[in-house]
């Protein structure tokens, strides 16, 4: 492995090196043209057209780095962030959009357990001790009654790095806390959700005392930009002026919408940046009120 000592006049910029995070994010520095090279087996890469080095870390480690300053920049997600309690050292720049999962509290399907706080006093096993904990904590608060805070009586959280989702029928949990993305895993292990502890997703975050400030700036400018051209479309279409008013209802744009008149006096030419989620509905309304060469284009990348 290179020696990072010697990429003082580098960035440093933390990318998870494996699991759920790490092929979305190389496809964002693709498509923010950060281009590297990362020969086999090493976990630092030269960007070649930006004074940047990527460090290929574990997505739990990134906050850490990033907090310490051993990286500027780092990607992973906001549930390992707050689990990891360095919010006062480090900066959230962006939300990504990918990665989204729920931390959830789940109980075997055959219990008899409904309600969360029916879990208060009991037994979770859980990766998420910090957030976990502090969830049980106020409904200990809140559920538990004075003799039973009097005689020590609380929820017990206990730490497992994997398999969380095999704790109960283990015996080892009455409940668990875990990630949660499409959730067939945990029905598979016959478990369902009771109640949500946060939503999750990546983020980019940044060392709040990192000295390449310029150079972040550029990179979340970059990425930005990304995220936007995957979101948005550029929609393109001919309305009579009767009805440009109607149409920019439809379409209004990040901003505002692109008028520009045609040969025929009665018609102009639009085009506006429109939800790609939305874009089938919207194509349908502007047709119902007359519009005409009703176009989607697709955005490869953008400044937003």
């Amino acid at each position: 492995m290179a020696d990072i000592n010697s990429l003082s006049d580098r960035l440093l910029f933390g990318i998870p090196k494996k699991g759920r995070l790490h092929e979305n994010c190389l496809s964002l520095l693709n498509g923010a043209d950060i281009n590297f090279h990362r020969p086999n087996r090493l976990d630092i890469a030269l960007v070649y057209n930006l004074p940047i080095a990527l460090v290929f870390l574990p997505a739990a480690d990134i906050p850490k780095y990033v907090a310490d300053g051993n990286v500027d920049l780092g990607i992973t997600g906001q549930d390992v962030v707050e689990e990891s309690q360095v919010g006062d050292k480090v900066e959230q720049l962006l939300e990504l959009g990918f990665g989204k999962c729920k931390l959830q509290v789940q109980v075997p399907i055959k219990s008899n357990i409904k309600k969360v706080e029916e879990l208060v006093g009991k037994r979770i096993v859980t990766s998420f001790e910090v957030l976990a904990g502090a969830y049980f904590e106020e409904l200990d608060k809140k559920y538990l009654s004075d003799d039973q805070k009097k005689e020590g009586i609380k929820t017990k959280i206990e730490y497992v790095s994997g398999s969380v989702e095999a704790a109960c029928a283990l015996g080892l949990a009455d409940g668990i806390v875990d990630l949660v993305e499409s959730g067939e895993t945990m029905r598979a292990a016959g478990l369902h959700p009771i109640s949500t502890v946060n939503n999750t997703q990546a983020i980019l975050i940044r060392n709040k005392h990192s000295s390449n400030t310029s150079l972040i700036l550029k990179l979340t400018s970059r990425i930005k930009g990304v995220i936007a051209a995957q979101k948005y479309v550029l929609l393109n279409y001919n309305i009579q002026r009767n009805f440009l008013s109607k149409a920019t209802k439809i379409t209004p744009g990040r901003q505002a919408p692109t008028i520009s008149p045609l040969d025929d006096k009665e018609w102009v030419e639009v085009q506006s940046m429109v939800c790609k989620d939305d874009v089938a509905d919207i194509m349908d309304r502007l047709e119902e009120i007359g519009a005409k060469d009703i176009l989607v284009f697709k955005i490869d990348n953008c400044r937003v």
